[in-house]
């Protein structure tokens, strides 16, 4: 049963693309090891989907030390060498942030992690938290010509939007018609709603990933849903900060509002606040929303 419903989501993920186009797809990078490890249960012609989580397995037999250090076969060392300590002056806040990726050519593709709180530019390229996640996405962006950004900001409100809003237009400008990715943790969410309010930088967006994260009721109206923006939402049973009932609410109206609308929702069955940080398919969903360019 499990293998059917991993069927019907895999072939969910290629609804809406171009049979005649060759959109970017990034091939696989440690896909044994990072791929959901069962669904148990699918909806929304699978665009909803529940994936088996097991913190004994996920977590205990997958770090040398509980959430702090993976075990070594999760982690390639690679993007320590395309690691660039960046910094942006945005109005009297002096920007700092981490560009992994070749930043003298341009770039295929953009990915931004914007994360929580309590957290900083160094939680993004950490390669050992988060079962190794964090390694997986910058891996998967350099070594198919793409720029990871993980950013500190001031604040989540207007200031701390602006200045992110600053430093992808700064790459953009490098990088033009790159997509942008932009994937907020938890309060990070913030960010991101407010960036899909933005025409300028809607303009670029490929999608938006969010993690144990926040809803927006005013989306509704925006342009980004006239835009049709791709948005994934990754959310835990067990999360306690923000209960998945609300997020999931969410996305069953966005469901509703417009048909057929581009929105994914993975649900990590007993999973905590942090847990769609490691246990989310980078490439799985990346390259679910590079087919929806075509």
């Amino acid at each position: 049963m499990r293998a059917v419903h991993w069927l019907i989501y895999s072939l969910a993920l290629m609804v809406g693309s171009n049979a005649f186009a060759e959109p970017l797809q990034l091939p696989p990078f440690k896909d044994k090891l990072f791929q959901y490890p069962g669904i148990l249960e699918t909806g929304f012609k699978g665009d909803f989907v529940k994936v088996k989580y097991d913190k004994f397995i996920d977590i205990h037999k997958r770090d040398v030390i509980l959430e702090r250090e993976v075990k070594r076969k999760y982690v390639s060392e690679k993007p320590r060498w395309s690691k660039n300590a960046m910094r942006l002056k945005v109005d009297n806040y002096l920007m700092k942030y981490f560009a992994v990726g070749n930043i003298k050519k341009p770039a295929k593709f953009i990915v931004v992690y914007v994360h929580g709180s309590g957290g900083s530019r160094f939680q993004g390229v950490n390669n050992w938290t988060f079962g190794g996640n964090f390694n997986r996405i910058q891996n998967l962006a350099i070594r198919n010509g793409g720029l990871y950004l993980s950013p500190d900001f001031s604040d989540y409100g207007n200031k701390g939007t602006n200045q992110i809003k600053q430093m992808i237009l700064r790459h953009a400008r490098t990088s033009p018609g790159a997509p942008v990715f932009v994937a907020c943790g938890s309060k990070g969410g913030f960010i991101c709603w407010r960036l899909t309010r933005d025409r300028e930088i809607l303009s670029k967006m490929g999608g938006m990933l969010l993690f144990g994260s926040t809803w927006d009721d005013d989306f509704y109206k925006s342009a980004a849903i006239k835009r049709r923006l791709p948005i994934y939402f990754g959310h835990g049973t067990w999360d306690t900060v923000l209960p998945w009932e609300k997020q999931f609410a969410f996305f069953k109206r966005i469901k509703k509002t417009v048909s057929n609308y581009p929105t994914k929702f993975s649900l990590f069955d007993t999973g905590t606040h942090g847990t769609p940080i490691r246990m989310t398919d980078w490439r799985l969903i990346l390259n679910w929303m590079f087919k929806l360019r075509g």
